[in-house]
């Protein structure tokens, strides 16, 4: 039986590019930050940050480094996770909570970039504390990457369907 070679196809989305210096002997040495989502749409996605003197080159290393950091999720029925939660990382929460059928991307910011590239169609989500681009992006990585399905649950407490229903 022959597989054919299903090439992944990436998205990326720049998220933020900011211009730092650095202070030296002959003065200030300028480059720039690059911060970039990247996602297959289907449930893979992953932030990365690069750094170096032109945008180009630190959207390049930013996106190489997203891919090193890439997660999978779980996606329930209806395009949506399938328990809310609440991803930290640094200053920053991220409340997301599933939704049904039609509702949308209900996100701000780099929260919402992370939510679509990862396949995710229909989700509430509220920042809380700070509003630095990154650090929402990580925290919504992290709340992604806690998520656990109905099977993973059954499996790890060693329980049936029935059981874990109430049947």
């Amino acid at each position: 039986m022959i597989i054919p070679n299903k090439k992944i196809r990436w998205e990326q989305r720049l998220v933020k590019i900011s211009r730092v210096s650095k202070v030296l002997k002959g003065g200030k040495k300028i480059s720039f930050r690059a911060t970039v989502v990247v996602g297959n749409m289907e449930e893979q996605v992953g932030v990365g940050i690069g750094k170096a003197d032109a945008v180009n080159t630190a959207i390049k290393k930013a996106e190489t480094n997203a891919k090193k950091n890439l997660i999978t999720i779980p996606i329930a029925e209806g395009k949506t996770i399938p328990h809310a939660i609440i991803g930290i990382a640094g200053g920053s929460k991220v409340f997301i909570r599933p939704a049904v059928q039609g509702t949308g991307v209900i996100a701000g910011g780099s929260v919402r970039v992370v939510l679509e590239l990862a396949g995710i169609k229909n989700i509430l989500s509220k920042q809380l504390g700070s509003n630095n681009g990154l650090n929402n992006a990580r925290a919504t990585i992290s709340g992604l990457k806690n998520l656990t399905t109905m099977e993973q649950v059954m499996e790890k407490r060693q329980i049936s369907l029935e059981h874990l229903l109430g049947k």
